[in-house]
């Protein structure tokens, strides 16, 4: 990956290239480690996408209780975002993204028992394994916050954002060829043992906190000791005051408009290749990849946009807005453009540009975040995911229902485009990269 060279020798405010240390560190460990953990979480999130189809028709699933089933996952993510952020900040993000990960992997593991048995155990599992991978971006961003010195955290926001697309991917692809080799159970039984091994690797190669690695060398605990002595966690958030600020609302609204066509990407479009363009579930698995590897590239093209940008002397709300704007607005036009094409090819071309485009928002409102509060970030975070994991569960099932309500993907595609419209013009009027709190 070309983002740890990137986090190892960046571009700071003003242009000029800072260097920050080692090419490879201990830091560096841990910021990819967090990358195969993202990207383990969203492979188990999608597998279920691809797999849905053939277990729509082994047990006679309507499209609207495939919706359920989809959207239960989020149900136990947005219940239990702003406590895993809490647990992050009180016990260490080491710690919570561990167990996390082991929640999550038990219940990828459960899964193909659990739709053997009943509709409510297999329910019940996929809010389990929504609980645990609730705590997977705050526990991220608490580590962040004690060990990625500020030059570096872009790249590493980057990284992590790209391992949402490269899960995606890698379930979407494995999945359907597990799949239509061994059966869909398989897909869930290999994901979940690969959760199993990386927490493993996880406990017994990284430190909570840098203060206590005896693996740092001098220069760099030198370093991340500028930005993290270590001791007590910050105080309680100011919620008054930043409620009270249009920024940070304009983040909120934009992040929900964001991953509303998110999750319709990642939980219908396998469903909608097979039922629209007529694919197999083998195919409409690889072909629903296309668009995810579109994301994956567009992400790091976007955050060297905003590099350039910036070196081009480019204030940095303005870069997060340019960005945010291409993300939501090409998206909403290629999306609505798709419910009027009729061969598979014209259509991934499409999705692909459609998905791609939201890869620039990752340069938008994710980091401005960080930009409101930087020592609070985790916190905002977790409130803005929460509302923003709404669509998973909203978006998700009103798409099963106008499929079948109206016999097509037309609708859904137009209410996605619609929300995208309005989340790129708030966030232009109101976004700012002001700091609310320190």
């Amino acid at each position: 990956m070309n983002w740890a060279r990137a986090m190892s020798h960046t571009t700071g405010p003003a242009g000029a290239a800072e260097p920050t240390g080692r090419r490879w560190g201990r830091r560096h460990l841990l910021i990819a480690l967090c990358v195969l953990a993202i990207i383990i979480g969203y492979t188990d999130r999608v597998n279920m996408s691809v797999a849905s189809v053939a277990m729509r028709t082994q047990f006679g699933w309507t499209q609207t209780t495939k919706g359920f089933v989809l959207s239960a996952f989020f149900v136990g993510y947005i219940s239990f975002l702003y406590v895993g952020a809490w647990l992050a900040t009180r016990f260490g993000g080491k710690r919570v993204l561990g167990l996390a990960v082991l929640i999550w992997s038990i219940c990828t593991l459960l899964t193909p028992i659990a739709a053997s048995i009943s509709m409510s155990f297999l329910i019940a599992v996929r809010i389990a394994m929504g609980i645990g991978e609730a705590a997977m971006f705050p526990a991220t961003y608490e580590l962040f916050g004690r060990w990625v010195p500020p030059v570096e955290r872009t790249g590493a926001v980057a990284a992590v954002f790209s391992g949402i697309s490269i899960g995606t991917v890698v379930g979407l692809a494995a999945t359907a060829w597990i799949t239509a080799r061994y059966g869909w159970p398989m897909a869930f039984y290999g994901f979940g043992i690969l959760g199993l091994l990386w927490v493993a690797i996880w406990f017994v190669s990284v430190s909570n906190d840098h203060a206590a690695d005896p693996r740092l060398t001098p220069s760099e605990r030198a370093l991340i000791d500028e930005i993290s002595p270590g001791g007590a966690p910050p105080g309680e958030v100011p919620w008054r005051q930043v409620f009270a600020e249009p920024a940070f609302r304009a983040v909120v609204i934009t992040h929900f408009s964001t991953t509303w066509s998110l999750y319709v990407f990642l939980t219908w479009l396998p469903s909608y290749l097979s039922d629209v363009q007529g694919l197999t579930v083998a195919k409409s698995g690889f072909f629903s990849a296309a668009p995810w590897i579109a994301m994956c590239g567009m992400t790091y093209l976007a955050a060297a946009i905003s590099g350039a940008l910036l070196r081009r002397s480019v204030s940095l709300a303005n870069t997060r807005k340019l960005m945010q704007a291409i993300g939501l607005l090409g998206s909403a036009s290629l999306l609505v453009l798709t419910s009027h094409v009729h061969t598979p090819a014209m259509a991934l071309g499409l999705l692909c540009g459609a998905a791609g485009a939201l890869g620039f928002a990752w340069s938008g409102y994710a980091p401005n975040l960080i930009d409101l509060a930087p020592r609070h970030s985790a916190l905002l975070g977790a409130f803005s995911n929460t509302i923003a994991t709404i669509p998973g569960i909203v978006a998700v099932s009103i798409t099963g229902w106008l499929v079948d309500a109206t016999g097509t993907y037309t609708a859904a595609f137009v209410l996605s485009a619609a929300v995208s419209v309005i989340g790129a013009l708030v966030f232009v009027r109101f976004g700012s990269t002001r700091a609310i709190v320190k």
